[in-house]
């Protein structure tokens, strides 16, 4: 078994090999099939089963154990995740080491796959510096064009290192125009 320090590097370097020998599509259609439904049956499992509930029980217990810097919200309409520090990322950044351009895309791409599946949409921003905001809510509801934030240091987006060079922003499920770059 190997270490999660090795693991995190093995995952970026597999990312990098997969997008450079198959392409971009072939790197996403990984996440979306052999992480979405395979490494993460769990997670699946228990969003398909408690919907926004399991959300709440899957990355309350994961975060806790990655001791992850981060805060949830979980209300009758929506699951919000707000991280501090990811500690991947931030593993990856003590190291020097991006070996795929995007590390963080990873998680949008085999979170989606499953809250696609499940009923679910996703607004997600990351910095590419180990922090990020997600919010899933059930698909096919009125909804503004972006959360506003929440206007209390629990908000990620309030932290005065949250402006970074880049951002990328997803709403409804989509990547969005709107990413600083």
């Amino acid at each position: 078994m190997i270490g999660v320090q090795d693991f995190i590097r093995y995952y970026d370097w597999t990312f990098e090999y997969v997008r450079s020998e198959y392409g971009e599509e072939a790197l996403q259609r990984y996440w979306g099939e052999a992480i979405a439904f395979n490494s993460q049956a769990h997670a699946n499992g228990l969003i398909h089963a408690k919907g926004l509930q399991g959300m709440a029980q899957y990355w309350g217990h994961t975060l806790e154990s990655e001791e992850a810097g981060f805060r949830t919200i979980l209300d009758v309409d929506r699951f919000r995740i707000d991280m501090y520090d990811c500690p991947s990322k931030g593993f990856l950044i003590s190291l020097d080491q991006e070996e795929y351009h995007d590390y963080c895309q990873h998680c949008m791409g085999w979170i989606k796959p499953i809250m696609d599946d499940a009923g679910f949409t996703i607004d997600h921003e990351h910095n590419h510096h180990g922090q990020c905001w997600w919010e899933m809510h059930p698909s096919g509801r009125a909804r503004p064009a972006a959360p506003p934030p929440i206007r209390d240091d629990r908000d990620v987006r309030l932290r005065p290192n949250w402006e970074q060079e880049k951002h990328d922003l997803w709403l409804q499920s989509r990547p969005s125009e709107d990413a600083v770059q």
